[in-house]
């Protein structure tokens, strides 16, 4: 005789996909499955398209900032006056804030929204508790030298090589206009630069977008993975969240045992017991003035049958044998409900032919 053994169980293997609650668990302490490459390549992009639809307006308004400012500097007598350049620096600030809000409203936007598409709403505050095994040395040495500082480098050299490449691209179909700039007029040359510059950023977030999906698709991997249980670890949450088995089980026996004894002690109250001689027992009891129709007072199959049919002979309740119509009541009402209208014509024989003796008696 062999007996296959799940070695498993003993090794402490994570072999098991995460449960619910650990997952739950995980999330509540801050351990989601989220790309820090997603929320940089829409931040990119999302800063530098602002910039291409925002830019003229932007750029009016930073000129006649700067007209503006020229124009205090060849008035003598305020330059000296202490109030009115401190009025001029607050009136700076909040034109620069407003110039500036286009730009810093898509990035807050675009940064909640790439964080909720991948994690969703959830307020975490044990991930803003200190962690004081950050600042353990050993472990910083082996967070160092480990397979996820590795993917942290190539990751880095990657969008690295993306920056670069997008560079190359751009500034070498432009070389031979850049010569030309010395001939423009100073806004002209500024306008046609920052485009340059802002078509760089755009292609550099388009490019991006390849990097974080293949980090998300990653971190997702090693999210999984790294939330795996083993055996027995599953088997301990499965006691803590339902109980034991061995005390449920006993639970549900002597719940069964409860729920046996109350019914049987409505047999000998009932007026007849139908059965199918081997395997079911069903025992019904007709009040005419408190049911339409017969009660179920009692049902069982195989050993239940059989207690039911001795309670029955102990308390001298008619037993009758019916396959069809014991089966179909068996199957068809719970005990205290009254039987199925289908089943009245064929009740009210079998009560017919109990009650005829207790008439002629």
């Amino acid at each position: 005789m062999y007996f296959l053994i799940d070695l498993s169980f003993f090794s402490g293997d994570k072999t098991e996909k995460a449960t619910p609650r650990k997952r739950e668990k995980a999330r509540e302490e801050g351990q989601v499955a989220k790309s820090q490459e997603v929320g940089t390549a829409f931040m990119f992009l999302g800063v530098f398209t602002a910039l291409r639809v925002f830019g003229g307006w932007m750029f009016g308004k930073i000129q006649n900032l700067f007209g503006f400012g020229v124009k205090i500097v060849q008035d003598i007598d305020v330059v000296f006056d202490l109030n009115y350049v401190c009025g001029y620096i607050n009136y700076l600030f909040m034109q620069t804030l407003i110039i500036a809000m286009p730009v810093f409203a898509v990035a807050a936007i675009v940064g909640v929204l790439s964080n909720l598409v991948q994690v969703g709403w959830k307020i975490t505050p044990k991930a803003l508790s200190p962690k004081f095994n950050r600042v353990n040395p050993l472990s910083g040495f082996k967070r160092i030298f480990s397979a996820q500082s590795l993917v942290t480098l190539l990751k880095s050299l990657a969008k690295f090589f993306v920056i670069a490449l997008v560079i190359y691209n751009t500034v070498k179909d432009e070389l031979n206009k850049l010569p030309h700039l010395a001939y423009m007029e100073l806004g002209e040359a500024l306008l046609h630069v920052s485009d340059l510059i802002v078509s760089m950023g755009v292609s550099v977030g388009g490019w991006f977008l390849a990097v974080a999906a293949a980090d998300f698709v990653y971190t997702r991997l090693k999210h999984t993975k790294d939330l795996k249980m083993t055996k027995q670890e599953v088997k301990e949450e499965s006691k803590q969240t339902e109980g034991n088995p061995q005390i449920k089980g006993r639970l549900r026996s002597k719940m069964r045992e409860v729920s046996m004894r109350r019914m049987m002690q409505g047999v000998p109250g009932a007026d007849v017991v139908i059965t199918n001689p081997t395997h079911y027992a069903v025992a019904l009891k007709y009040e005419r003035n408190e049911n339409k129709a017969p009660v179920c007072q009692a049902k069982g199959a195989d050993f239940v049958a059989r207690r039911i049919k001795e309670k029955a002979m102990e308390s001298g309740v008619e037993i009758v044998e019916n396959k069809e119509v014991a089966r179909a009541l068996y199957d068809s009402v719970e005990v205290g409900q009254e039987i199925p209208p289908d089943l009245y014509q064929a009740v009210a024989e079998i009560l017919a032919y109990v009650y005829r003796p207790k008439k002629l008696a």
